[in-house]
């Protein structure tokens, strides 16, 4: 019998799953709290063809019901309202999520709060698992030995010779159970380690990892979905289609995903949707803008949350790899802003050529690319590009929300590596003479 197990939070929900002859709970992964979690429910429970759940019903240390009990029964009312044939068991979580991130912790790799949860759920499921009882076999019936015919033995004999051919048959009975009780279960044992380790291999040949990196823009994603096995045709459609997200409301008609692809990596199931896999670094920068109010933050700068997207798309750009110099960085970006003073951004003057002429066939040099007709040309058009140029993460996010306290209008890349800053065009040629001999020549 397939069994999936549930981690009940507010936030999110752990699933794992477990087959009742095996008896080995396997996280399976998480789904969001977010009104979409039903219908993400019944397709996991259709995908792994069970309808038996247990759930994990947290409880105080004195043993006794919380309020998040009474959140988590009326979590299972509503599943059998949703999945009338569901059936459901309840299990004690108690430290379940403790226990989960201490596992998490030892296997001394990356994991994010999803993982805990479905770990958690593992947990509980395995739990259920140990404690689950499958009928009880029959004994096997014994039949009384009879007299030999014609024997002439007193009613006292008779009954001590039927005490202890009893006693003797019952110790070899139990003698020989014992025997083949310790077979089934080293059978068993070995069963299950076989069991496992095939698990193990197919679980490891059934996922592929993906990657998506702070500033690398949604061409480069694309080329990344294809290069996993996904065709062009299915990664187009799943890139140009509608995800049904608040934080995507409000940006201009024809907008890309651009900048909205949170940078972070996951593993997924060989036959996952090329949308579910989109859809999973979009639900990673919902959660981003909604934890670090980077909406109202953005706003109280008077910037919209496309704009300050747009902008920490630049600063990711230009500032790389040096976190440190991200908030100095937007500085001058909002500066400039502020005063109508072109960006003067050369990334987004490359992001502009990557999208009119990619192989460089008509724009082949530096002087030329700086003409290029583009609204992502901040040499040319002073304001924000008319998009983000690549996908921000956290630090280029915040900066835009946290500027530094400075003054500068002007920065560059050295040779070697570092920003240098300046309040005067003056100032940005000296800098551009003692420390960008190189890197400021290099093609865009």
């Amino acid at each position: 019998m397939k069994i999936l197990a549930l981690d009940v939070g507010e936030k999110r929900i752990g699933v794992a799953r477990a087959d009742s002859t095996t008896r080995i709970a396997v996280p399976v992964g998480y789904i969001n709290v977010d009104g979409s979690e039903w219908q993400e429910i019944a397709r996991i429970a259709r995908s792994q063809g069970s309808v038996f759940f247990v759930i994990g019903l947290p409880r105080s240390n004195e043993g006794n019901e919380t309020k998040q009990s009474v959140y988590v029964r009326n979590f299972a009312r509503t599943l059998t309202e949703k999945i009338p044939e569901a059936r459901i068991r309840f299990q004690d979580e108690s430290l379940t999520s403790v226990e989960a991130e201490s596992r998490l912790k030892q296997r001394q790799k990356r994991y994010e709060k999803g993982d805990i949860d479905a770990e958690a759920a593992a947990i509980i499921l395995q739990d259920f698992l140990e404690s689950f009882k499958e009928p009880a076999a029959k004994q096997p019936e014994t039949t009384n030995i009879t007299e030999e015919k014609g024997e002439k033995v007193s009613k006292r004999t008779k009954a001590v010779t039927k005490w202890i051919t009893g006693v003797a048959i019952v110790l070899i009975l139990g003698l020989l159970a014992t025997g083949v009780a310790l077979w089934i279960r080293d059978q068993r044992y070995k069963e299950y380690a076989e069991m496992f380790a095939q698990q193990e291999a197919e679980m490891e040949a059934e996922v592929f990892n993906f990657t998506i990196r702070p500033g690398e823009t949604i061409y480069e994603v694309r080329d990344n979905l294809i290069e996993v096995g996904y065709s062009a045709t299915e990664v187009d459609a799943a890139l140009a289609a509608r995800y049904d997200f608040d934080f995507l409301q409000g940006r201009p008609e024809g907008a890309t995903l651009e900048g909205y692809l949170y940078g972070e990596t996951y593993e997924f199931y060989d036959n996952t949707p090329v949308t579910e896999v989109v859809e999973q670094f979009l639900k990673d920068m919902g959660e981003v803008i909604d934890e670090n109010h980077l909406k109202e933050r953005y706003e109280a700068m008077g910037l919209s949350l496309y704009e300050g997207i747009t902008l920490a798309s630049i600063v990711q750009k230009e500032a790389g790899s040096l976190t440190p110099e991200m908030p100095t960085v937007a500085q001058v970006f909002l500066s400039r802003l502020e005063y109508g003073i072109p960006l003067g951004s050369d990334v987004t003057v490359s992001y502009a050529l990557d999208t009119i002429d990619p192989d460089r066939e008509t724009y082949s040099d530096n002087q030329a690319a700086l003409t290029v007709d583009s609204c992502y040309n901040t040499r040319i058009y002073a304001g924000l590009p008319c998009g983000p140029i690549s996908n921000p993460g956290l630090a280029a996010l915040l900066a835009v929300a946290e500027p530094s306290d400075t003054a500068y209008l002007y920065f560059l890349t050295g040779d070697d590596g570092m920003m240098y800053y300046s309040s005067t065009d003056s100032g940005h040629i000296q800098n551009a003479r003692d420390h960008c001999q190189e890197l400021c020549n290099i093609s865009l």
